[in-house]
């Protein structure tokens, strides 16, 4: 599994300036093949709303190899990915379409673990028709999110089940695939953010057995916008809100006005860089996707061993990331100093890991932490030892002061 983690490095423009950027849960950098493709895009002809000409033929194209790749990406039917504004926006989409079947008397199930992105569209929906929102906690001392407290929570009741793939705040992996056959006795739909899990963790829809998965592929070195994965039987059965001449086919139904064709091309080659991260890896692109993610596991696995160890030597130091499965993603309190000091103390010195809730504020809460959370460091594809030296070097001189 070659991991050339000095090429790499060198696709990407921003790491030139010797800035190290350990904000991957926020959104990766852009290697260079993303940047010429949107380039590219954005040079070519382009029309909507029809195949006939070059304009509209490039445009179609564009869309066909998005769906394409982030199919492959994801283990999904290509008639299944929808596109849209962001991960937030699908979602809220969604619970209001799947909500416009709900009633008084019916539930929905969201966790404590979870970015407030997969919590208040389902709450906020539920709350319009009268539905109730039963909670799931995880426990606070190991950061675990366990099948049992979903099934503690569930009933013959509940509509839906929401839940992370992946904390963004404290990297905690639950046993999504137990808990979606959870939900699914129960007789209830499965919505699983992978935003966070995607970046880090191959994705296969058939084994997580989600009904929707959403990712983003700024969050993996692509572009800003979000993505749903469905089953298409599934999504013929869902009629949301839509301009009356739109296009009613799925996925395109989904899809409200023009889509972002450059911010699709640039996926589709930022799924192509994925897929090469293990240099010798060969066969069709999912098979080099599954080659390259094991490739990547292998090096943010080392980088968090180094990092983990190095935090361990510092005093005052607590690491809330404590789950036996998670990814390279830590969160950080000190005993004497405020988190928000720290990001200030490190970007002085080129070394961006910013402080906050990260939107992930019930989970915050629930740690203990408030609404101030703490000081994340998130690890991607482009970070090397070095960059781990530096942080912790950093880190060592802002606790002496």
């Amino acid at each position: 599994m070659p991991y050339d983690i000095d090429s790499l490095r060198s696709l990407f423009p921003a790491l030139q300036a010797g800035t190290v950027h350990f904000d991957g849960p926020g959104g990766t950098q852009t290697p260079r093949p993303v940047i010429d493709a949107i380039g590219d895009a954005l040079a070519r002809p382009l029309s909507n709303r029809g195949q006939y000409s070059l304009g509209e033929r490039n445009a179609e194209d564009i869309v066909a190899g998005a769906r394409r790749a982030m199919a492959d990406l994801l283990a999904a039917d290509p008639a299944g990915i929808v596109f849209g504004r962001s991960a937030t926006q699908l979602t809220y989409d969604l619970a209001r379409t799947l909500a416009s079947s709900w009633g008084p008397g019916d539930e929905v199930v969201v966790t404590r673990l979870d970015h407030d992105a997969n919590i208040r569209p389902w709450l906020q929906a539920a709350e319009r028709v009268g539905a109730t929102v039963r909670w799931a906690a995880f426990d606070p001392a190991t950061g675990e999110l366990t099948a049992d407290d979903i099934r503690a929570v569930v009933s013959d009741r509940t509509r839906l089940v929401a839940v992370t793939a992946a904390s963004n705040l404290i990297g905690t992996r639950p046993p999504v695939a137990e808990i979606c056959r959870v939900a699914h006795d129960a007789g209830a739909l499965a919505h699983v953010d992978a935003v966070h899990y995607a970046a880090h963790t191959l994705v296969d829809l058939p084994a997580l057995g989600a009904d929707f998965v959403v990712c983003s592929p700024y969050k993996f070195l692509g572009t800003h916008h979000g993505v749903l994965a469905a089953r298409p039987a599934l999504l013929e059965t869902l009629r949301p809100d839509k301009l009356l001449p739109s296009s009613d086919a799925v996925p395109e139904r989904f899809e409200l006005g023009t889509l972002p064709y450059e911010l699709l091309a640039g996926t589709r080659a930022a799924v192509d860089v994925l897929a090469g991260l293990d240099t010798s890896a060969t066969g069709t692109r999912r098979e080099r996707l599954a080659a390259s993610f094991a490739a990547l596991e292998g090096h943010e696995a080392t980088l968090r061993a180094q990092l983990e160890k190095g935090l361990a030597a510092l005093p005052g130091v607590t690491v809330h990331s404590r789950a036996a499965d998670r990814t390279p993603t830590l969160l950080l309190t000190f005993a004497q100093h405020d988190t928000a000091d720290a990001y200030r103390f490190l970007a002085a010195r080129d070394i961006h890991a910013p402080s906050s809730h990260f939107y992930a504020l019930e989970a915050s809460r629930h740690l203990g932490l408030g609404d101030a959370g703490g000081l994340r460091i998130g690890l991607a594809p482009y970070n090397d030892a070095e960059d781990v030296d530096r942080l912790l070097a950093g880190l060592a001189e802002f606790l002496q002061g």
